[in-house]
């Protein structure tokens, strides 16, 4: 590796780079083009669109699910992650294997019993339209919060370490992503993703062999990070405000998975676009040793990355600015030698933003005409000019998005942190250097604002007869507000420097000198960052967000049913509960019968 000068932090993408690049945006593009074409005389506009006729196969599918957890954010944030703190979070493939098990036997089969197409759909049927316009307008806010994060922060790396255009780069992406998913819908989505997610898997795999060849082995790769204590899966301390523990990172991630998986609109969608149940959990068993497989991967990159600059740091050194663009600068370090490298991955870091953007646009189109638009129309219009409609919608939504992408960019001084830059040998005065908070910590702790009302809200209708509408609707809306309050006012202590997280150890010593004057020149003392504690629910770790918001939802939802009166079960409720609470539920067998799902009924006279 590179022990020059700065100068070499930025290098350029050769044209090989560029056609590869090219080449995947094109590949997508087309896909849409060609599922519109195969639906163009389809009569069922909206089904075809939005659940791609139910009969969609079980290898789109599954690509698809697994590229929406593997975004642009994962892939380039979780080898930093790993380079800046260790292992400790790499165990979250514990609690990703546990989800995917509840999601199958828990919440799935409410959905396929009672037929319906949108998960909010089923707030309605067991509560009143309110709490499923709540519940809507939280997945909406979620997903325009995430989606312009994961676009921006790819773009924001490699235009730091190649020099790109970060707004052509953001903007050429995003227009290819509205293009496929406003024509062939669904069928283009999935099908697009599978492509990605095969992309991105090649470019995580030949990055991390490469890698591990230059450095010398597997060994010592191990043998370099156990040395610097980046090795560590076992933490059990059991204090919730130190940021990573076993029980933080299992425990924690358990429920912020869930929350994204099992009642989101946009993961349950592709799971109702299967012909049964049985296909749908093949999938998610698909899923899990996907998801599984790729965030070893990108895990072990990053121990990889740090065996490459284990005596020279490139963050030290100030040829990087941020550890998200250590993953990158790796890659175009190996450039030199494998020409076309570098567009592989950028190729597989975009496919992995396209499929979440994609993903989110396709969802967000759905709920907004089927739990907005749809339920305020007088009369029933026919199936081109609904279908022209939600395609109006992507494009709609889709443009904000790209708004919001260069919204973020002035945003970003409220995701900062003061990382700690420990040395290998520490002098009694440690010292820190600024940077930006790890982008998975970014993205969680937005998405652990919306992630916790929405699965206290459909947990509270599955597991709890009793309660009512009154009750779902305020412990949702209390804590929305909350865990943003928690959220938000962390941020702002981490911003003001008042929080700091413990880094593992790097050297310089391995470095010019030269870079090893500015390393000395460019830190500051780890006493100012510091010196003062702020309240300690800001200092909790951002993995229990989401519990926060489920546990409050869910307690404050039952307290509000019984000050106003317990929800009176109906016959043929039984199907609106979760079939772990079915077995306990008393019913004549003629109750047995699948709910009739009257779309103008509210339940809004149920207390």
């Amino acid at each position: 590796m590179d022990r020059g000068d700065a100068s070499s932090a930025r290098r350029s993408f050769e044209p090989i780079d560029c056609a590869v690049f090219a080449g995947m945006l094109a590949i997508s593009a087309i896909v849409g083009v060609y599922q519109a074409y195969k639906s163009r005389k389809n009569t069922d506009a909206v089904g075809e669109y939005l659940m791609g006729g139910r009969n969609m196969s079980i290898f789109p599918i599954s690509m698809s699910l697994i590229a929406s957890y593997v975004s642009g954010i994962a892939i380039l944030g979780l080898p930093a992650e790993i380079y800046v703190h260790g292992t400790q979070f790499w165990c979250v493939i514990v609690a990703d294997s546990l989800v995917s098990l509840t999601m199958a036997f828990v919440y799935l089969p409410v959905f396929y019993d009672l037929g319906i197409d949108s998960s909010y759909e089923y707030l309605k049927l067991r509560f009143n339209n309110a709490v499923r316009l709540t519940g809507t307008v939280i997945f909406l806010l979620k997903m325009l919060l995430y989606i312009p994060l994961v676009i921006y922060v790819p773009a924001l790396a490699f235009n730091q370490v190649t020099g790109t255009n970060l707004h052509a780069t953001a903007l050429l992406v995003c227009t290819v992503c509205i293009f496929y998913t406003t024509l062939g819908g669904l069928k283009a989505v999935v099908w697009t993703d599978a492509i990605q997610t095969i992309v991105m898997f090649g470019g995580v795999v030949i990055v991390a062999v490469l890698g591990t060849s230059r450095v010398g082995g597997v060994q010592r790769v191990w043998e370099r990070n156990r040395e610097t204590g980046r090795i560590v899966f076992f933490d059990m301390d059991p204090d919730p405000t130190v940021r990573h523990t076993f029980w933080t990172v299992v425990v924690g991630g358990y429920s912020n998975w869930l929350a994204s998986c099992s009642v989101n609109q946009a993961m349950v969608q592709r799971c109702l676009s299967m012909p049964d149940a049985k296909k749908a959990n093949a999938t998610i068993a698909i899923m899990a040793i996907g998801i599984t497989s790729i965030v070893s991967l990108s895990c072990y990159t990053g121990l990889v990355i740090f065996a490459a600059f284990h005596d020279c740091d490139p963050i030290a050194t100030k040829r990087l600015n941020k550890p998200d663009q250590l993953l990158p600068y790796f890659v175009m370090e190996m450039a030199d030698s494998i020409p076309g490298l570098p567009g592989l991955f950028v190729a597989g870091v975009f496919s992995a933003a396209l499929s979440t953007m994609s993903t989110g646009l396709n969802a967000m189109s759905g709920v907004i005409y089927g739990d907005m638009i749809k339920p305020w129309l007088r009369e029933p219009v026919s199936e081109t000019t609904a279908g022209r409609t939600i395609k109006a919608t992507v494009v709609a939504i889709g443009a904000l998005c790209v708004g919001l992408v260069f919204l973020v960019e002035k945003l970003t001084g409220l995701i900062q942190v003061n990382v700690p830059f420990a040395p290998l040998r520490p002098t009694p005065r440690s010292r820190v250097t600024r940077t930006s908070v790890l982008v998975p910590q970014a993205g969680k702790s937005l998405s652990g604002i919306t992630a916790g009302p929405l699965l206290g809200m459909f947990t509270l209708g599955m597991f709890f007869p009793c309660a009512n509408s009154a009750g779902a609707l305020v412990g949702g809306l209390v804590s929305l507000n909350l865990v943003a309050w928690i959220s938000f006012g962390t941020q702002a202590a981490i911003s003001a420097g008042r929080i700091a997280f413990p880094a593992k150890p790097v050297s310089v010593d391995g470095c010019s000198d030269a870079l090893k004057a500015r390393a000395g020149n460019l830190t500051i003392l780890l006493e100012t960052a510091t010196r003062e504690q702020p309240f300690f629910l800001y200092r909790m770790s951002y993995l229990w967000y989401t519990w926060v918001g489920f546990l409050t939802a869910v307690l404050l939802g039952l307290l509000v049913s019984w000050i106003t009166g317990a929800n009176q079960r109906k016959p043929g409720d039984e199907k609106l509960y979760t079939p772990v609470v079915r077995r306990f539920l008393r019913s004549n067998r003629q109750d047995d019968r699948p709910v009739e799902l009257d779309r103008t009924e509210t339940r809004a006279s149920r207390p």
